[in-house]
């Protein structure tokens, strides 16, 4: 089946967007890369889709990071994560600075079509704290942090003071 997934907007869709320019540059990004890929992805009204990433060998959850459509481009392009930083509002690759890539093994959407999940294998941590993953710190069913038990990987003070 051949569909075209271009995002037609309205008033209200443009309300929560970028105006002028950006707001269309976004959306043609968007719409292309979409339709090219035959995909019915259903992004954010700021182009951003999130993406969950898995350890391949171990299943375990990594992160949660933002995706635009040039990040998800660059990503099937090369074999290596990227992603969009909103609070740096920055494209950047995973590993860029610390060395700790992602590569990717396996790419699905999940049945909703407005989340993507990553299976990848790590190189060194994923977690810029220095852990293997994110998701290091555990939590009781009343709310209160647990000790951490998890042994960080590498030492962030030194991974990222020598880049910046």
């Amino acid at each position: 089946m051949s569909a075209d997934y271009r995002k037609t907007t309205t008033d209200s869709d443009n309300a929560n967007l970028r105006t002028g320019t950006e707001c269309a540059a976004l959306l043609y990004d968007t719409s292309v890369f979409l339709y090219r890929m035959n995909l019915p992805l259903k992004f954010t009204t700021d182009g951003l889709i999130p993406a969950i990433v898995q350890d391949a060998s171990t299943g375990r959850v990594l992160m949660m990071a933002w995706m635009n459509a040039t990040s998800l481009q660059s990503t099937l392009d090369t074999g290596l994560m990227h992603y969009w930083s909103r609070s740096r509002q920055k494209f950047w690759l995973k590993g860029e600075t610390s060395g700790h890539t992602q590569k990717v093994v396996k790419f699905h959407a999940d049945c909703d079509m407005d989340t993507l999940l990553f299976e990848v294998e790590q190189t060194g941590g994923a977690c810029h704290t220095g852990h293997q993953s994110c998701f290091f710190q555990e939590i009781d069913r009343n709310g209160n942090f647990l000790e951490v038990t998890e042994t960080r990987l590498f030492d962030p003070t030194e991974t990222y003071a020598a880049k910046h």
